[in-house]
């Protein structure tokens, strides 16, 4: 993959819009109150506009979007030390932190669609809900907000500023 940074596991990234221009962040199941945008790692062989398509389904039950944009480079963060021991554990190397490549994509149909226990992988997220691209930078983890910064700053064209979040959705599974 051209320009993939030495040390840092390839990933991808999925800033998913609505039609009113907000968006989708989940909380994840393992740990409380940590809202991300749906994101996963890219496995060989795989492109990554594949891989955020996969990633959208695996996490959301998403097939309805479509990509519309998407960072021209590759987005590096690192992992706090206790993330990196368990990470390095579970993926079996020896990662600074993750490179991911963003794709904005926007639902295409309605919400419905959305099940986090869609058994295409285990559930990673609790809860669902649209908010505004300030939210999304202000409830993500430490490490991850200057990334997130970084997507919002290049999706900005596409996004509604005044965008109002709508209510906090739990999955049912």
């Amino acid at each position: 993959m051209d320009g993939l940074p030495s040390g840092y596991r390839p990933n991808v990234g999925v800033c998913l819009i609505n039609s009113d221009n907000l968006v989708f962040v989940a909380s994840r199941l393992n740990v409380p109150g940590a809202w991300q945008m749906p994101q996963g790692g890219i496995e060989d062989g795989e492109e990554p506009k594949s891989a955020a398509i996969r990633e959208l389904l695996e996490e959301t039950g998403i097939v309805s979007a479509e990509i519309i944009a998407e960072v021209p480079n590759w987005l590096t963060y690192d992992f706090p030390p206790a993330v990196k021991a368990k990470v390095n554990r579970l993926w079996g190397g020896e990662w600074h932190g993750q490179a991911q490549k963003w794709f904005l994509m926007r639902l295409t149909k309605d919400e419905s669609e959305i099940n986090l226990g869609s058994g295409e992988a285990d559930p990673e997220f609790a809860e669902w809900k649209w908010t505004s691209p300030e939210e999304v930078i202000e409830q993500a983890v430490d490490y991850k907000r200057p990334t997130y910064e970084e997507v919002m700053r290049t999706f900005r064209p596409y996004l509604n500023e005044n965008g109002i979040a709508a209510k906090c959705k739990s999955s049912k599974w």
